[in-house]
């Protein structure tokens, strides 16, 4: 079942998060940029969290950026895991990366060295894409990011089916804000200023073994419900959905 989120350029106070949250979103995506109007700032972070959202880091200057190549890869990738440092993020969490323009297949090369050159100088931190399905696809084979983030923007309908977040619907308002909707999916390297750091989902997976050999040894049903309720609290901390 898929998570219900947003993505905003207009930073929250806690009493507009909260109301997000009373909607039934679980998740925003802020920008991860060191100045400007749009940036996510240490009190927002935290504001964000307290209420009950999660976060999810997208890096994005200009929308073409990607077309920097390594050299501009190498520059932002450091530039935001400072910027993560900076606002709580905490180390293991993800940073996405935006291809925000519908790039072509001859700059595809270019937009894959920017994002391996990004993950290489944030190494603290998953490094994720932002960009349309034949960004997914593209990237996906090259195996330049560990972390998807579709839109439907220059998609033609079509969706990558490794995706860790989709965005499908732009520029509507609610509660005052312009957003986007997105959905997720899992595994999505969200974060919150609550979290001393970033469990796996191949971390949790491997305990949740465990825990699932015990469940099936016992018959004791006080014994089972928590086996069960550890093993859901393992996949929330690692961003995964509940079965």
């Amino acid at each position: 079942m898929a998570v219900k989120g947003f993505d905003c350029s207009t930073p929250l106070t806690y009493e507009k998060a909260l109301e997000f949250r009373a909607d039934g979103f679980e998740f925003v995506c802020r920008y991860l940029v060191p100045t400007g109007f749009k940036r996510l700032t240490p009190e927002e972070a935290t504001a964000i969290s307290e209420a009950g959202l999660k976060i999810v880091s997208v890096f994005e200057t200009t929308a073409d950026r990607a077309l920097g190549g390594r050299t501009a890869g190498l520059a932002d990738g450091a530039l935001a895991a400072q910027v993560a440092a900076r606002v709580g993020q905490p180390e293991g969490s993800a940073i996405y990366y935006a291809v925000d323009f519908d790039a072509t297949p001859s700059q595809m090369w270019t937009v894959i060295e920017y994002l391996k050159a990004c993950a290489e100088a944030s190494p603290a931190f998953m490094a994720g894409v932002y960009g349309s399905y034949k960004v997914m696809q593209a990237v996906g084979q090259a195996g330049a990011s560990t972390k998807y983030w579709q839109t439907y923007a220059w998609s033609q309908g079509l969706v990558a089916d490794f995706n860790n977040l989709y965005q499908y619907q732009n520029d509507i308002v609610v509660h005052g804000i312009a957003i986007d909707l997105d959905q997720a999916y899992g595994d999505e390297g969200w974060w919150t200023t609550k979290m001393a750091y970033q469990l796996s989902a191949e971390d949790a997976n491997k305990v949740i073994a465990f825990l699932s050999a015990a469940y099936e040894a016992t018959t004791v049903a006080e014994a089972r419900d928590e086996f069960h309720r550890l093993a859901n609290e393992l996949r929330k901390a690692s961003g995964q959905l509940e079965p």
